[in-house]
């Protein structure tokens, strides 16, 4: 269920009202610039912006069973309003220009909502990952460990992706913020680029440098495919929960409310849910984005496919996105961690991690890097089959004692020596932050 937090502020932003009213603004900013230049009365510019109320959905909806027209619909249910002084709504426009520069602004109103969301989940990752920046954990590739790391540095990771995000998100939103005033087919033949500018220019909009009778569905494709990758990222964050919160690793789950139950049938249960809820969501934004990019093929000037299209994935492609940076955000937020499992787990592999940094030492004292590595592999073996520590096993084996001293060994399994630019690698992510 999408919580009354999305409901109350992007449901706004796609609710019938509000799209009528973007089109009754860009209506009415064309008729305010239609006058300045000349085109319309200005008393009736004056009279069309004090009468004009925002029609009712129900009564637009009531007119297009006749029209099968929206835009038609709308502006006759506006005429009903305003009286004789309606003849000038909708001068020289096409249903198209009406139609896409509204929808950039209800894109812009979309954004507003989507920003500080982005922002809420950057401060839990950067904060989560301050308090665990010196957690140590084990670094899987594959799933099998690899070599140390920190917790910390995970979240950092998650938090540098996400400013990326955020800057492709910018860029998307300003290739959006774009307005069409240019005719049946975008020629400019009956209103000249002058008033497009005009028009635009009092919506907050740029002109289209060119447009058919649409504004081309590239910008589209492009929002929405950054959307995906946002998504994309927070299906990321949301899977390495759900691999943290298996019974065999239990590394960090998610906060599991009182009274909450996780089975039907089985009353330990304690599922990631909210993670789970996450990544399948994120099939559905990508899913959204490759309608979108279908929608950028359009027969000439313009057909009408993408008409439909866009009705479904503007609006829940904005939704989805803005209900899961709230549930990601209060996942990291409220993530419960557990160092000492952490801990537990690093033991697991009886030092093999640090294989990587005897196969090196090993190099650097003469060892051709190919026999090096069978020496080093021969006894990591041994350990996975054995009960005996790396450590311990490295430390019989003549070649390596006779290449590497008890010091340099002992300083191969000193877990902060593994991790001692972890510092470094903090103050490029954030930068100017002790």
């Amino acid at each position: 269920m999408i919580s009354r937090y999305t409901r109350e502020e992007m449901g706004r932003v796609w609710s019938d009202q509000n799209r009528l009213a973007k089109w009754l603004e860009v209506e009415l900013a064309a008729t305010d610039a239609l006058a300045e230049a000349g085109r319309v009365p200005a008393e009736a510019a004056k009279e069309l912006r004090a009468k004009a109320e925002v029609p009712s959905p129900e009564r637009v909806e009531e007119i297009e069973k006749e029209t099968r027209h929206d835009v038609i619909a709308f502006t006759l249910a506006v005429e009903e309003q305003v009286g004789p002084v309606g003849r000038h709504l909708h001068y020289g426009l096409t249903s198209s220009d009406v139609l896409d520069t509204a929808t950039a602004l209800l894109i812009r109103d979309a954004n507003e909502v989507i920003r500080p969301r982005i922002d809420r989940l950057a401060e839990a990752l950067k904060a989560r990952a301050h308090e665990h920046k010196d957690t140590p954990m084990m670094g899987r590739t594959h799933g099998v460990h690899a070599e140390p790391t920190t917790f910390g540095l995970v979240l950092a990771n998650f938090y540098s992706e996400l400013q990326r995000d955020r800057e492709r998100f910018e860029m998307a939103a300003k290739q959006m913020n774009v307005g069409a005033i240019s005719g049946a087919v975008g020629t400019f033949a009956h209103l000249g680029p002058e008033i497009e500018a005009k028009i635009c220019a009092k919506l907050g909009l740029e002109p289209a440098a060119i447009s058919t009778q649409v504004i081309q569905r590239d910008r589209h494709a492009f929002y929405l495919s950054t959307l995906a990758v946002l998504a994309a990222t927070m299906e990321k964050i949301a899977l390495e929960v759900r691999h943290l919160q298996r019974t065999e690793v239990r590394e960090a789950e998610e906060s599991f409310g009182k009274g909450q139950r996780g089975s039907s049938a089985m009353p330990h249960k304690k599922n990631p849910i909210n993670a789970e809820n996450i990544c399948g969501l994120a099939r559905l934004v990508r899913a959204n984005s490759i309608a979108a990019m279908e929608n950028v093929a359009l027969w000439h000037e313009r057909d009408i496919s993408h008409s439909s299209v866009e009705r479904v994935i503007l609006p829940d492609s904005t939704i989805l996105i803005d209900f899961m940076l709230h549930r990601t955000a209060a996942l990291i937020e409220n993530l419960r961690v557990y160092p000492e499992n952490m801990q537990r787990n690093l033991a697991l592999s009886k030092g093999l991690y640090v294989s990587g940094a005897v196969l090196l030492i090993l190099v650097e004292k003469g060892v051709e890097r190919g026999e090096a590595y069978k020496w080093v592999q021969g006894n990591a073996m041994k350990v996975w089959e054995g009960d005996e520590d790396f450590q311990s096993v490295l430390a019989t084996d003549k070649r390596i004692t006779e290449k590497i001293s008890k010091e340099e060994l002992d300083a191969c399994f000193d877990l902060k020596h593994q991790l001692r630019y972890v510092d470094e690698i903090f103050n490029r992510v954030f930068p100017g932050k002790s």
